[in-house]
Protein backbone atom coordinates (compact mmCIF):
# COMPACT_ATOMS: atom_id res chain seq x y z
CA UNK A 1 0.00 0.00 0.00
CA UNK A 2 1.14 3.60 -0.55
CA UNK A 3 2.95 5.17 2.32
CA UNK A 4 1.48 8.23 3.99
CA UNK A 5 3.54 11.35 4.29
CA UNK A 6 3.77 15.02 3.42
CA UNK A 7 2.48 15.51 -0.11
CA UNK A 8 1.64 12.87 -2.74
CA UNK A 9 2.42 9.25 -1.95
CA UNK A 10 4.47 7.04 -4.24
CA UNK A 11 4.28 3.28 -4.69
CA UNK A 12 6.62 1.15 -6.77
CA UNK A 13 5.17 -1.91 -8.51
CA UNK A 14 7.22 -4.73 -10.04
CA UNK A 15 4.80 -7.61 -9.44
CA UNK A 16 2.33 -8.25 -12.29
CA UNK A 17 -0.27 -9.43 -9.77
CA UNK A 18 -0.12 -6.06 -7.95
CA UNK A 19 -0.60 -3.75 -10.93
CA UNK A 20 -4.40 -3.76 -10.99
CA UNK A 21 -4.70 -3.03 -7.28
CA UNK A 22 -2.11 -0.26 -7.40
CA UNK A 23 -3.85 1.50 -10.30
CA UNK A 24 -7.18 1.20 -8.48
CA UNK A 25 -5.83 3.59 -5.83
CA UNK A 26 -5.79 6.35 -8.48
CA UNK A 27 -9.49 7.16 -8.32
CA UNK A 28 -9.70 10.17 -10.64
CA UNK A 29 -11.02 10.91 -14.17
CA UNK A 30 -7.81 12.76 -15.15
CA UNK A 31 -4.45 11.02 -14.82
CA UNK A 32 -0.93 12.24 -15.39
CA UNK A 33 1.23 9.84 -17.43
CA UNK A 34 4.97 9.88 -18.10
CA UNK A 35 7.67 7.47 -19.25
CA UNK A 36 11.29 7.28 -18.22
CA UNK A 37 13.19 5.59 -21.03
CA UNK A 38 16.38 3.54 -21.16
CA UNK A 39 16.84 3.15 -24.89
CA UNK A 40 19.63 5.49 -25.94
CA UNK A 41 21.68 2.55 -27.21
CA UNK A 42 18.72 0.66 -28.68
CA UNK A 43 16.85 0.74 -31.95
CA UNK A 44 13.38 0.49 -30.42
CA UNK A 45 12.00 2.96 -27.91
CA UNK A 46 11.64 1.27 -24.56
CA UNK A 47 10.27 2.31 -21.19
CA UNK A 48 12.18 1.57 -18.00
CA UNK A 49 9.49 3.14 -15.83
CA UNK A 50 5.91 4.27 -16.42
CA UNK A 51 4.46 6.80 -13.98
CA UNK A 52 0.71 7.21 -13.46
CA UNK A 53 -0.42 9.85 -11.00
CA UNK A 54 -2.86 12.37 -9.59
CA UNK A 55 -2.42 15.15 -7.07
CA UNK A 56 -2.80 12.55 -4.31
CA UNK A 57 -0.15 10.07 -5.39
CA UNK A 58 1.76 8.21 -8.05
CA UNK A 59 2.15 4.59 -9.11
CA UNK A 60 5.56 3.73 -10.56
CA UNK A 61 5.33 0.71 -12.84
CA UNK A 62 8.62 -1.13 -13.25
CA UNK A 63 8.69 -1.93 -16.97
CA UNK A 64 12.11 -3.51 -16.68
CA UNK A 65 10.13 -6.40 -15.20
CA UNK A 66 6.61 -5.73 -16.52
CA UNK A 67 6.70 -6.42 -20.26
CA UNK A 68 2.99 -5.70 -20.76
CA UNK A 69 0.53 -3.41 -19.01
CA UNK A 70 -2.99 -4.57 -19.95
CA UNK A 71 -4.33 -3.12 -16.69
CA UNK A 72 -3.13 0.36 -17.64
CA UNK A 73 -4.52 -0.07 -21.14
CA UNK A 74 -7.91 -0.95 -19.65
CA UNK A 75 -7.77 2.05 -17.29
CA UNK A 76 -7.05 4.58 -20.04
CA UNK A 77 -10.48 4.30 -21.64
CA UNK A 78 -13.05 6.89 -22.71
CA UNK A 79 -13.87 7.62 -19.06
CA UNK A 80 -10.33 8.72 -18.24
CA UNK A 81 -8.25 11.51 -19.72
CA UNK A 82 -4.50 10.84 -19.87
CA UNK A 83 -2.39 13.99 -19.60
CA UNK A 84 1.15 13.81 -20.97
CA UNK A 85 3.81 16.42 -21.60
CA UNK A 86 5.30 16.14 -25.12
CA UNK A 87 3.36 12.95 -25.81
CA UNK A 88 5.21 12.21 -29.06
CA UNK A 89 8.19 11.03 -26.99
CA UNK A 90 6.18 8.54 -24.93
CA UNK A 91 3.63 6.98 -27.26
CA UNK A 92 5.95 4.43 -28.90
CA UNK A 93 7.23 2.93 -25.61
CA UNK A 94 3.67 2.83 -24.26
CA UNK A 95 2.45 1.10 -27.41
CA UNK A 96 5.21 -1.51 -27.03
CA UNK A 97 3.71 -2.30 -23.62
CA UNK A 98 0.25 -2.76 -25.13
CA UNK A 99 -1.07 0.58 -23.88
CA UNK A 100 -3.38 2.46 -26.26
CA UNK A 101 -4.65 5.78 -24.90
CA UNK A 102 -8.24 6.59 -25.88
CA UNK A 103 -8.33 10.21 -24.65
CA UNK A 104 -5.12 12.21 -24.50
CA UNK A 105 -4.14 15.76 -23.63
CA UNK A 106 -0.69 17.23 -24.24
CA UNK A 107 0.38 20.10 -22.02
CA UNK A 108 3.41 20.93 -24.20
CA UNK A 109 1.23 21.46 -27.28
CA UNK A 110 -1.22 23.58 -25.31
CA UNK A 111 1.55 25.70 -23.81
CA UNK A 112 3.14 26.38 -27.21
CA UNK A 113 -0.18 27.61 -28.60
CA UNK A 114 -0.61 29.96 -25.64
CA UNK A 115 2.85 31.47 -26.03
CA UNK A 116 3.99 29.91 -22.74
CA UNK A 117 7.23 28.06 -21.88
CA UNK A 118 7.08 24.50 -23.17
CA UNK A 119 9.61 22.99 -20.76
CA UNK A 120 7.69 21.26 -17.98
CA UNK A 121 9.70 22.76 -15.11
CA UNK A 122 9.31 26.35 -16.30
CA UNK A 123 5.66 25.80 -17.17
CA UNK A 124 4.76 24.41 -13.73
CA UNK A 125 6.62 27.24 -12.05
CA UNK A 126 4.93 29.91 -14.18
CA UNK A 127 1.35 28.61 -13.93
CA UNK A 128 1.15 26.68 -10.65
CA UNK A 129 4.12 27.96 -8.66
CA UNK A 130 5.48 24.40 -8.48
CA UNK A 131 9.25 23.96 -8.41
CA UNK A 132 10.61 20.64 -9.59
CA UNK A 133 14.07 19.31 -8.84
CA UNK A 134 17.03 21.56 -9.62
CA UNK A 135 18.90 18.44 -10.77
CA UNK A 136 16.66 17.77 -13.77
CA UNK A 137 19.57 17.34 -16.19
CA UNK A 138 21.18 14.81 -13.86
CA UNK A 139 18.00 12.77 -13.58
CA UNK A 140 17.40 12.87 -17.34
CA UNK A 141 20.83 11.29 -17.83
CA UNK A 142 20.33 8.76 -15.03
CA UNK A 143 20.16 5.01 -15.52
CA UNK A 144 16.42 4.37 -15.22
CA UNK A 145 16.94 0.61 -15.33
CA UNK A 146 18.84 0.79 -12.04
CA UNK A 147 17.29 -1.38 -9.35
CA UNK A 148 16.48 -0.88 -6.61
CA UNK A 149 15.28 2.51 -7.81
CA UNK A 150 16.85 5.19 -5.58
CA UNK A 151 14.44 7.30 -3.53
CA UNK A 152 15.49 10.57 -5.18
CA UNK A 153 14.87 9.12 -8.66
CA UNK A 154 11.45 7.83 -7.58
CA UNK A 155 10.55 11.27 -6.21
CA UNK A 156 11.70 12.94 -9.42
CA UNK A 157 9.68 10.51 -11.56
CA UNK A 158 6.55 11.10 -9.49
CA UNK A 159 7.01 14.87 -9.68
CA UNK A 160 6.72 14.73 -13.45
CA UNK A 161 3.12 13.44 -13.30
CA UNK A 162 1.32 14.39 -10.07
CA UNK A 163 0.93 18.01 -11.21
CA UNK A 164 -0.14 17.27 -14.78
CA UNK A 165 -3.93 17.10 -14.14
CA UNK A 166 -3.94 20.54 -12.47
CA UNK A 167 -1.65 21.93 -15.16
CA UNK A 168 -3.94 20.67 -17.91
CA UNK A 169 -6.98 22.21 -16.18
CA UNK A 170 -5.28 25.61 -16.18
CA UNK A 171 -4.13 25.30 -19.79
CA UNK A 172 -7.54 24.09 -21.00
CA UNK A 173 -9.20 27.12 -19.37
CA UNK A 174 -6.73 29.45 -21.09
CA UNK A 175 -7.19 27.78 -24.48
CA UNK A 176 -10.96 28.24 -24.19
CA UNK A 177 -10.66 31.85 -22.98
CA UNK A 178 -8.40 32.77 -25.92
CA UNK A 179 -10.44 30.88 -28.53
CA UNK A 180 -7.59 28.51 -29.33
CA UNK A 181 -9.18 25.13 -28.62
CA UNK A 182 -9.46 24.41 -32.36
CA UNK A 183 -5.79 25.31 -32.83
CA UNK A 184 -4.84 22.90 -30.07
CA UNK A 185 -6.96 20.04 -31.37
CA UNK A 186 -5.48 20.38 -34.85
CA UNK A 187 -1.90 20.53 -33.57
CA UNK A 188 -2.47 17.58 -31.25
CA UNK A 189 -3.87 15.45 -34.07
CA UNK A 190 -0.91 16.36 -36.28
CA UNK A 191 1.57 15.52 -33.55
CA UNK A 192 -0.03 12.15 -32.85
CA UNK A 193 0.03 11.32 -36.55
CA UNK A 194 3.69 12.34 -36.76
CA UNK A 195 4.50 10.13 -33.77
CA UNK A 196 3.13 7.10 -35.62
CA UNK A 197 5.29 7.67 -38.70
CA UNK A 198 8.79 6.38 -39.37
CA UNK A 199 11.03 9.31 -40.29
CA UNK A 200 14.25 7.34 -40.72
CA UNK A 201 15.69 7.85 -44.20
CA UNK A 202 19.16 7.71 -45.71
CA UNK A 203 18.73 11.15 -47.29
CA UNK A 204 18.68 12.65 -43.77
CA UNK A 205 22.37 11.78 -43.28
CA UNK A 206 24.19 15.09 -42.95
CA UNK A 207 26.04 15.88 -46.16
CA UNK A 208 24.17 13.32 -48.29
CA UNK A 209 22.94 16.01 -50.67
CA UNK A 210 26.53 17.06 -51.47
CA UNK A 211 27.67 13.60 -52.60
CA UNK A 212 27.81 12.72 -56.27
CA UNK A 213 25.29 10.16 -57.63
CA UNK A 214 27.70 7.18 -57.36
CA UNK A 215 28.60 8.05 -53.78
CA UNK A 216 24.92 8.50 -52.92
CA UNK A 217 24.23 4.96 -54.17
CA UNK A 218 26.90 3.60 -51.81
CA UNK A 219 25.57 5.64 -48.90
CA UNK A 220 22.02 4.42 -49.54
CA UNK A 221 23.16 0.78 -49.59
CA UNK A 222 25.26 1.17 -46.44
CA UNK A 223 22.47 2.97 -44.59
CA UNK A 224 19.93 0.29 -45.50
CA UNK A 225 22.26 -2.48 -44.31
CA UNK A 226 23.00 -0.65 -41.05
CA UNK A 227 19.27 -0.14 -40.55
CA UNK A 228 18.56 -3.84 -41.04
CA UNK A 229 21.33 -4.93 -38.66
CA UNK A 230 20.29 -2.34 -36.06
CA UNK A 231 16.65 -3.37 -36.18
CA UNK A 232 17.31 -7.12 -35.92
CA UNK A 233 19.74 -6.72 -33.02
CA UNK A 234 17.98 -3.75 -31.35
CA UNK A 235 21.00 -1.45 -31.57
CA UNK A 236 20.84 2.31 -32.03
CA UNK A 237 22.02 2.85 -35.65
CA UNK A 238 24.53 5.55 -34.74
CA UNK A 239 25.91 3.34 -31.99
CA UNK A 240 26.62 0.62 -34.54
CA UNK A 241 28.28 3.02 -36.96
CA UNK A 242 27.81 6.77 -36.97
CA UNK A 243 26.22 8.66 -39.88
CA UNK A 244 29.46 10.59 -40.38
CA UNK A 245 31.37 7.33 -40.82
CA UNK A 246 28.80 6.04 -43.34
CA UNK A 247 29.19 9.21 -45.37
CA UNK A 248 32.99 8.96 -45.29
CA UNK A 249 32.84 5.30 -46.34
CA UNK A 250 30.71 6.30 -49.33
CA UNK A 251 33.22 8.97 -50.37
CA UNK A 252 36.30 6.80 -49.86
CA UNK A 253 35.27 3.11 -49.81
CA UNK A 254 37.53 0.65 -47.96
CA UNK A 255 38.76 -2.45 -49.79
CA UNK A 256 38.04 -4.98 -47.01
CA UNK A 257 35.70 -5.47 -44.07
CA UNK A 258 38.65 -5.08 -41.69
CA UNK A 259 39.46 -1.69 -43.21
CA UNK A 260 35.80 -0.71 -42.80
CA UNK A 261 36.02 -1.44 -39.06
CA UNK A 262 39.21 0.60 -38.69
CA UNK A 263 37.52 3.60 -40.26
CA UNK A 264 35.17 3.89 -37.28
CA UNK A 265 36.84 5.64 -34.33
CA UNK A 266 34.43 4.22 -31.73
CA UNK A 267 32.89 0.88 -30.73
CA UNK A 268 34.96 -1.18 -33.14
CA UNK A 269 34.23 -4.34 -31.18
CA UNK A 270 30.52 -3.96 -31.83
CA UNK A 271 31.03 -2.97 -35.45
CA UNK A 272 33.29 -5.95 -36.06
CA UNK A 273 30.32 -8.26 -35.41
CA UNK A 274 28.39 -6.65 -38.28
CA UNK A 275 31.23 -5.67 -40.61
CA UNK A 276 30.68 -8.43 -43.19
CA UNK A 277 27.04 -7.43 -43.77
CA UNK A 278 27.99 -3.77 -44.08
CA UNK A 279 30.91 -4.45 -46.39
CA UNK A 280 28.70 -6.58 -48.63
CA UNK A 281 26.26 -3.67 -48.80
CA UNK A 282 29.10 -1.32 -49.68
CA UNK A 283 30.14 -3.58 -52.57
CA UNK A 284 26.52 -3.71 -53.76
CA UNK A 285 26.39 0.08 -53.66
CA UNK A 286 29.52 0.41 -55.75
CA UNK A 287 27.86 -1.43 -58.67
CA UNK A 288 24.34 -0.09 -58.11
CA UNK A 289 22.54 2.40 -60.28
CA UNK A 290 23.73 5.91 -59.30
CA UNK A 291 21.35 7.81 -57.03
CA UNK A 292 20.56 11.24 -58.58
CA UNK A 293 20.87 14.32 -56.46
CA UNK A 294 17.69 15.96 -55.30
CA UNK A 295 16.67 18.79 -57.55
CA UNK A 296 16.11 21.75 -55.29
CA UNK A 297 17.08 24.31 -57.87
CA UNK A 298 19.10 27.45 -57.32
CA UNK A 299 17.38 30.41 -55.77
CA UNK A 300 17.43 33.72 -57.54
CA UNK A 301 17.86 37.04 -55.78
CA UNK A 302 14.11 37.51 -56.22
CA UNK A 303 13.41 34.19 -54.46
CA UNK A 304 15.55 35.21 -51.50
CA UNK A 305 13.87 38.60 -51.32
CA UNK A 306 10.43 37.00 -51.27
CA UNK A 307 11.46 34.43 -48.66
CA UNK A 308 12.86 37.14 -46.38
CA UNK A 309 9.65 39.15 -46.75
CA UNK A 310 7.51 36.14 -45.85
CA UNK A 311 9.63 35.37 -42.79
CA UNK A 312 9.45 38.98 -41.61
CA UNK A 313 5.66 39.16 -42.04
CA UNK A 314 5.27 35.78 -40.33
CA UNK A 315 7.27 37.09 -37.35
CA UNK A 316 5.08 40.18 -37.16
CA UNK A 317 1.88 38.13 -37.09
CA UNK A 318 3.40 35.83 -34.48
CA UNK A 319 4.13 38.79 -32.24
CA UNK A 320 0.58 40.08 -32.71
CA UNK A 321 -0.94 36.79 -31.49
CA UNK A 322 1.68 36.12 -28.84
CA UNK A 323 3.31 33.04 -30.35
CA UNK A 324 6.89 32.08 -31.12
CA UNK A 325 7.42 32.51 -34.89
CA UNK A 326 8.44 28.87 -35.26
CA UNK A 327 5.21 27.73 -33.59
CA UNK A 328 3.08 29.83 -35.89
CA UNK A 329 5.00 28.72 -38.98
CA UNK A 330 8.53 27.28 -39.28
CA UNK A 331 10.74 29.27 -41.67
CA UNK A 332 11.78 26.21 -43.68
CA UNK A 333 8.25 25.46 -44.92
CA UNK A 334 8.02 28.89 -46.53
CA UNK A 335 10.63 27.81 -49.08
CA UNK A 336 8.03 25.63 -50.83
CA UNK A 337 5.73 28.63 -51.09
CA UNK A 338 8.47 30.68 -52.74
CA UNK A 339 9.37 28.09 -55.38
CA UNK A 340 5.76 26.99 -55.99
CA UNK A 341 4.56 30.25 -57.58
CA UNK A 342 1.23 30.44 -55.69
CA UNK A 343 -1.81 32.14 -57.22
CA UNK A 344 -3.24 33.42 -53.92
CA UNK A 345 -2.79 33.31 -50.17
CA UNK A 346 -4.66 30.05 -49.71
CA UNK A 347 -2.44 28.30 -52.23
CA UNK A 348 0.65 29.83 -50.65
CA UNK A 349 -0.33 28.30 -47.30
CA UNK A 350 -1.17 24.99 -48.95
CA UNK A 351 2.25 24.85 -50.62
CA UNK A 352 3.84 25.50 -47.23
CA UNK A 353 1.82 22.66 -45.70
CA UNK A 354 0.12 24.92 -43.17
CA UNK A 355 -2.85 23.73 -41.18
CA UNK A 356 -6.27 25.38 -41.02
CA UNK A 357 -5.62 27.56 -37.99
CA UNK A 358 -2.31 28.77 -39.45
CA UNK A 359 -3.92 29.48 -42.81
CA UNK A 360 -6.63 31.56 -41.16
CA UNK A 361 -3.99 33.75 -39.54
CA UNK A 362 -1.44 33.89 -42.35
CA UNK A 363 -3.10 33.62 -45.77
CA UNK A 364 -3.81 37.31 -46.18
CA UNK A 365 -0.70 38.85 -44.60
CA UNK A 366 1.67 36.41 -46.28
CA UNK A 367 0.03 36.95 -49.65
CA UNK A 368 0.35 40.73 -49.28
CA UNK A 369 4.03 40.32 -48.40
CA UNK A 370 4.55 37.91 -51.31
CA UNK A 371 2.95 40.21 -53.89
CA UNK A 372 4.82 43.26 -52.61
CA UNK A 373 8.19 41.51 -52.54
CA UNK A 374 7.69 39.99 -55.98
CA UNK A 375 6.78 43.40 -57.44
CA UNK A 376 9.89 45.00 -55.92
CA UNK A 377 12.06 42.19 -57.27
CA UNK A 378 10.59 42.61 -60.74
CA UNK A 379 11.20 46.37 -60.63
CA UNK A 380 14.87 45.76 -59.88
CA UNK A 381 15.24 43.24 -62.71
Amino acid sequence: MPAAGDGPWTTFVDDPAAVRGALATLDAPVLGIDVERADADRYFRRAALVQVGTADGCVLLDTVVLSELPELDALLDDDHLAVLHAAENDLAPLTSLGVDIDRLADTAVAAALLGLPTGLSRLLDALLGVRLSDDKDTFQRADWERRPLPADMAAYAAGDVVHLPALWEELADRLAAQGRVDWYEEELATGLQRASEDHRDWTRVKGASRLDPAQRAVLRSLWQAREAEARVHDIAPNRLVHDDVLRDLAVDPPRTAAQLVRRSPRRRGLLRQHAEALFAALEDGLVAEPEPRERNGRWSDADRTIHDALRLRRAQVAEEVGLAPGVLCPSKVLSAAVTGAPADGEELCRLAGLRSWQTQLLAEPLWDAYVSARAKAEDRA
